[in-house]
């Protein structure tokens, strides 16, 4: 299994996951204003949202208890896809992004032809969860798979505990290498730390910059500010089409 994830993983310049750390943060956000109060990019929310159904009638029950499924299956849907392809890995990278910019033109669609949403019950609503929450189950899957040495895009919740962790240690590490001139391993544990940390800050950063931008540009044009994700995300499918 290490063999094989090994196969199928790449380098990936460091923009790159920021960019999909802001896509995963700008959808987060539409689909918390638009769709009623749901996030897509983090499955927790999710599962809290459909477990809360089991007291609350609240509407939307339905798209609250597809969600999860919609999430999962697009991960296996692109695992399927990479494993064939596990030594060509770049080829993986650019069809799995390509699955991710049609899930988020789905999520478009559905949005402009099912709008105005009036209910979390609306035929429309639902079908626009569920192709975004399948971008974003894709998105997750992807970058576990392919993306060697990358914290998730999607989930902020893991990666700020360790940024938190790695901050302390950088600090304690600052201080002892203050203290003493010694080398060892408490100086090599200061490196790794401060090393994960510029690797996860780019992505926290990227994510929070992706809802507020996200936020904004739902306030000025609506749902058809999806197409900045959708154009994002493409672009990137077709760069590494190019470089197989």
């Amino acid at each position: 299994m290490n063999e094989k994830q090994q196969l199928r993983s790449i380098e990936v310049p460091r923009p790159v996951p920021v960019v999909l750390s802001f896509v995963a943060g700008y959808v987060d956000s539409c689909t918390y204003l638009a769709l009623f109060g749901v996030f897509v990019a983090q499955v927790t929310g999710s599962f809290v949202l459909a477990g809360t159904q089991l007291v609350r009638g609240e509407p939307g029950t339905l798209a609250k208890l597809l969600a999860i499924p919609s999430f999962f299956v697009a991960g296996v849907a692109v695992t399927m896809l990479v494993h064939p392809l596990r030594e060509r890995p770049r080829a993986a990278l650019a069809w799995s992004l390509g699955i991710e910019s049609l899930l988020l033109i789905g999520f478009l669609v559905a949005c402009l032809t099912g709008m105005p949403f009036r209910s979390p019950d609306a035929p429309g609503a639902i079908l626009a969860l569920l192709f975004a929450m399948a971008a974003m189950g894709a998105q997750s899957a992807l970058v576990r798979l392919l993306m060697r040495s990358v914290a998730s895009t999607n989930v902020m919740t893991t990666n700020t505990t360790v940024l938190a962790i790695n901050a302390a240690e950088t600090i304690l590490g600052c201080i002892e290498r203050r203290k003493s001139s010694r080398s060892g391993s408490s100086d090599a544990d200061y490196v790794r730390a401060r090393r994960e940390l510029a690797a996860l800050l780019p992505l926290g950063l990227g994510f929070l910059g992706g809802t507020a931008f996200g936020a904004i540009a739902y306030v000025m044009v609506g749902l058809p500010c999806v197409i900045i994700a959708i154009l994002a995300v493409g672009a990137l499918a077709v760069w590494y089409q190019g470089r197989r």
